[in-house]
Formats: structure tokens, sequence, C-alpha cells
């Protein structure tokens, strides 16, 4: 098996799964585009700790960690095994860092995980071990733990960042009540998905790091930064310097940027 890509993935709101939308439809169709992963990591941006969590469940349950959406969402299952081999792994790795993680040995999927995952794999016959992030920490240290964990990605261990790559929600409610899903673009998200996307796909590091001080509209973009820092750990986990491929973009409500990245 060649060794496996690092994915960042916006998984939108809850009811994302529910609708036909380019978003759905290009999580629905990449898994077909590369290898089969033998198992799978997900950061999720709604799993936050102090320090790095990894979930050594062997049977997560589901977290329905939302409120005001469609019934039919709190019926849905993704039934995927856990991976507490994988969750040992990646937590030695990280402790051989100095990044001080802790196992936790019961958790269930969040949406940030079983949104994304069921739309890529459904047949839910993948092992599935979750990391945390840690809002309090810098773009500098989930980028750290991307690199102490990418020697999984030699041994089909498919890294999967889940987060949003814009995700300012009381922009997005403003509009959500509007019911405009096919609102413009405004300049301010425009301007930010530019700057990131031309220094991922630079490679270009340092300032992906310096992101708060330098992107433009970088804190209108995320007042909270939670749901960019999965993006840290996969750019981390592909290596120095390494190149980001855009393999999707597309917008709801013309303020949350539904984009993904392809890291290898």
């Amino acid at each position: 098996m060649s060794r496996m890509p690092a994915l960042f993935v916006s998984h939108g709101a809850p009811n994302l799964i529910l609708y036909d939308t380019p978003a759905t439809r290009f999580l629905s169709d990449y898994a077909k585009t590369i290898d089969r992963p033998r198992a799978i990591l997900s950061v999720s941006a709604h799993f936050e700790t102090d320090r790095p969590v990894v979930v050594a469940d062997p049977k997560p349950e589901m977290i329905y960690d939302f409120g005001g959406f469609e019934s039919e969402l709190y019926t849905l299952n993704y039934p995927a095994p856990g991976d507490p081999a994988l969750a040992e792994r990646a937590a030695a790795r990280l402790a051989e860092a100095g990044l001080g993680p802790a196992i936790a040995p019961k958790r269930g999927f969040d949406h940030g995980t079983w949104v994304p995952l069921m739309l890529l794999y459904p047949d839910a016959d993948i092992p599935v071990a979750q990391m945390s992030v840690q809002p309090g920490l810098s773009a500098a240290h989930h980028y750290k733990l991307g690199e102490a964990l990418m020697s999984l990605r030699d041994d089909g261990v498919l890294i999967v960042g889940s987060g949003s790559f814009t995700h300012n929600l009381g922009e997005a409610f403003q509009r959500l009540r509007t019911g405009d899903v096919g609102a413009d673009r405004p300049e301010w998200v425009g301007s930010f998905v530019d700057w990131m996307v031309d220094r991922i796909e630079a490679g270009d590091t340092g300032d992906l790091l310096a992101y708060r001080e330098e992107a433009p509209y970088a804190v209108e973009n995320h007042p909270t930064d939670e749901h960019l820092m999965p993006l840290y750990v996969a750019l981390g986990a592909a290596g120095d310097h390494a190149k980001g491929e855009r393999v999707h973009d597309s917008h709801q409500f013309g303020v949350l940027q539904l984009d993904a990245f392809a890291f290898r």
C-alpha cells in the first residue's frame, strides 16, 4: 500500500448529510479516488481538550452534539469499530514528541467524525480512532501533533482533520434565517480564503502558522479557531513545506466555506 494522504475536510452543519449539495457530493465520491485505508484517525473540531487525547473505545457510540436540527439526525448511526491499537500507537508517537497525550478509554463519535465519515465510507467497515484539538493552543502546536503522527500514514492510516475552512456562526445564522443558502460570498470571506489557499498550495508553512496575525480577516472568519486546527494537524502530518491540493471548493450562506485539502 502506498502512503495515505492526510486530509482536511469541512464537515458543515450536522444536517449537511441530509441534503444534496456540492459538499455532500464531494464527500460521497472522494474515497473512490484514493487507496482504501486500513484505519482512520479522525481529528475533530468538536472534541476539545486541554492536551491531546486519543480515544481507545473499541465500540464508540453516537454523540448528537447539537440541537434544533431535523429529528432524522438523531436516529442516524455510524457503527464503525474503534481501533484501540491505533489509539495506543498514536499516543506513543505524541509522547515521544513531548506532547503529553492522554488516552480516553470511552468516547463516542461526535458529528465532526460521523458526518464526513458517513459520506466518505458509508459501509462503516473501517476502524476509527479519534483525537482531540486543543482550542487554547496554537496552530504551531497542532502542526507538531501532525508531525508526530506522520509515520502512521505509511501503515495505511488515513488522517482526517475535520473542521471548517471558515466558521463565523454568528454571521451564518443571520443568513440562515433568510434561507439564502446560495448567498454570494462577501469580500471578507473571499480575501481570507484566497490568502489561505495560495499558501496551502505553495507549501508556505511559515505564513500558515502565523495566519492569525497575517491572513486578512482571520478573526472575522474564525472568531475562535478550533474549526481550523484540524487543518494544521493534516498539514503537519504531510511533512515540512508540503503543498496541499484543494480537492473541493464550495460555500453555504455566503460565509461558511466548505473546502477540502489533500496533503501527500
